[in-house]
């Protein structure tokens, strides 16, 4: 049986849910909700990402209420302190959203389904992996999460730059499981490790590349030289869940493989 009346905090398990078929357990979702598009119509929106409507929440008589991270944190100790049962995810890898896709998907008896879908993601994963492998040159790739302060990427991104054929220039700050570890705190240290691809996703607003490409200093980076400066939309790449294992790895194999094809022989 598993929880029968479930509220979604973030889209990520949204969109699992109504993947595995189980939307039908959903009473609300949050206001951010993108994927997929018929959520939106479908069931209430109750939260932001930081706050959400407590007594709207508390009313829908939800037995489980999922959230994502410690930004969450204030918002699931008011839930918790208004009697509901919440279940604060934090995964921070792609192997970990894996494994919290699985957590979900046994709490409403969807494993097969979900083992499934994880299966075909994984070989997809790998062939994108074996064709990159192909290449001559693998793009060094500059992702920027946000652009004041300048955030690079978290690591489960980071992880499918490489997976997509790319190489982070940032390796270490991926390492950084908090925003504010990621923050890149000399603005001309992006320029001086010279990527050849700048991808942007600047978490609910519109990356601007020729915001990017006119920062003091980066006109000689190869990626603003050669025009290679590109966005990947936040709800495709940086929520922790299937969007970002299946459109987001896509999209960033599509940008990597168009660059090899120009300059990989150079």
């Amino acid at each position: 049986m598993g929880p029968q009346r479930i509220v979604c905090l973030t889209e990520e398990t949204t969109e699992w849910l109504y993947l595995l078929g189980e939307e039908h357990r959903i009473v609300g979702i949050s206001g951010y909700t993108v994927r997929p598009r018929r959520a939106r119509a479908e069931k209430p929106k109750v939260s932001h990402f930081l706050d959400g409507r407590i007594e709207q929440i508390v009313a829908l008589e939800p037995d489980l209420v999922v959230g994502f991270s410690d930004m969450q944190a204030a918002l699931a100790d008011k839930l918790i302190r208004a009697g509901l049962n919440v279940l604060v995810t934090n995964q921070r890898s792609v192997r970990q959203i894996f494994d919290t896709l699985r957590l979900v998907a046994s709490m409403v008896g969807a494993i097969d389904r979900a083992e499934r879908w994880i299966t075909g993601c994984l070989a997809r994963h790998a062939q994108i992996a074996a064709a990159a492998a192909a290449w001559p040159r693998r793009p060094r790739v500059y992702f920027e999460e946000w652009d004041a302060p300048m955030i690079s990427a978290i690591r489960w991104v980071s992880e499918l730059i490489g997976i997509a054929g790319g190489d982070d220039v940032f390796p270490e700050l991926a390492a950084q499981p908090m925003g504010r570890d990621r923050v890149v705190a000399d603005a001309l240290e992006p320029a001086r490790r010279a990527p050849d691809v700048i991808v942007g996703s600047w978490c609910g607003k519109k990356f601007r590349p020729e915001h990017v490409a006119a920062r003091a200093g980066w006109a000689d980076v190869p990626a603003v030289r050669d025009g290679e400066l590109h966005e990947v939309k936040s709800a495709e790449i940086l929520q922790p869940g299937p969007a970002a294992l299946t459109d987001g790895i896509e999209q960033l194999h599509r940008l990597f493989a168009a660059w090899a094809a120009r300059h990989g022989a150079g």
